[in-house]
């Protein structure tokens, strides 16, 4: 078994692997002063939760987009296990051409994700992925990324509607009874759950506009389960898509 983990800007996502399964997945929320032994202790307790132990696993893999913490939970895998972790970025074999204008500043979980998605469907398509950002990379029929878009993630948009805002409360991320709101709530959450459907509805149409082709759409991130379904668009949402990437990283990459 490996343990897979994928830091993102709010969440880090642990899953145990064994032969392309998935045994045991979690998160832990991402705190960029946290030292290693503090992950440590709290990765054992979050492993005891489900009868393991760092000796269980053979091997680790890491996606990061936040530096800081990459370097406390690499250094907190080794005391746990005995073993350093690959890391997702310079040096590992992705397989992936990656056609924009600069690949060292693809971040590793767009990598991960489309060669994820590349082995499980068929391209071309679009891959979303909705955390703290939401990023959509194209994937060309070839296979190949060749670019996308960031934009602003549905928490951060909620969270500045309710800080810059004097009069609106805190809302929770839930679908909206109807697109026209009877109250400050409903309002709301419709602006930001509906909101966020028609932006990735009309960039997918431009996307395919610009491209001159139908993209298959896959869908990812903790906050994809709420929005995918207000979606207009035929999507396949993915939970699990990142782990999956990184356990074929890791096998592509483990002679290594």
């Amino acid at each position: 078994m490996i343990l897979a983990v994928d830091i993102g800007n709010t969440n880090v996502v642990l899953g145990g692997i064994e032969a392309g399964n998935i045994l045991f997945e979690a998160r832990i929320a991402t705190d960029l002063i946290k030292t290693s032994d503090q992950y440590a202790v709290e990765l054992k307790n979050i492993l005891s939760l489900y009868d393991v132990t760092g000796g269980d696993f053979e091997g680790s893999i890491i996606s990061s987009v936040v530096p800081p913490v990459l370097n406390s939970f690499r250094t907190a895998i080794r005391k746990l296990t005995g073993n350093l972790p690959l890391v997702v970025g310079p040096g590992i074999k992705t397989g992936l051409n990656i056609l924009i204008d600069n690949p060292s500043q693809t971040g590793g979980d767009l990598i991960v994700g489309a060669v994820a998605a590349i082995h499980e469907y068929e391209p071309p398509m679009a891959l979303i992925d909705m955390g703290t950002a939401t990023t959509i990379s194209v994937i060309n029929e070839k296979g190949a990324l060749i670019g996308g878009c960031i934009c602003p993630g549905v928490r951060i948009s909620m969270e500045a509607l309710n800080t810059r805002t004097a009069q609106l409360p805190g809302i929770s991320l839930e679908e909206p009874k109807r697109v026209i709101g009877r109250n400050t709530i409903d309002c709301m959450r419709s602006g930001i759950m509906y909101g966020a459907a028609a932006m990735i509805d009309g960039l997918l149409d431009r996307m395919e506009e610009e491209a001159g082709q139908t993209l298959n759409v896959i869908t990812t991130g903790g906050i994809s389960r709420f929005v995918t379904p207000l979606c207009r668009r035929k999507m396949i949402y993915d939970k699990d898509l990142l782990l999956k990437g990184l356990w074929i990283l890791y096998e592509q990459n483990r002679k290594a």
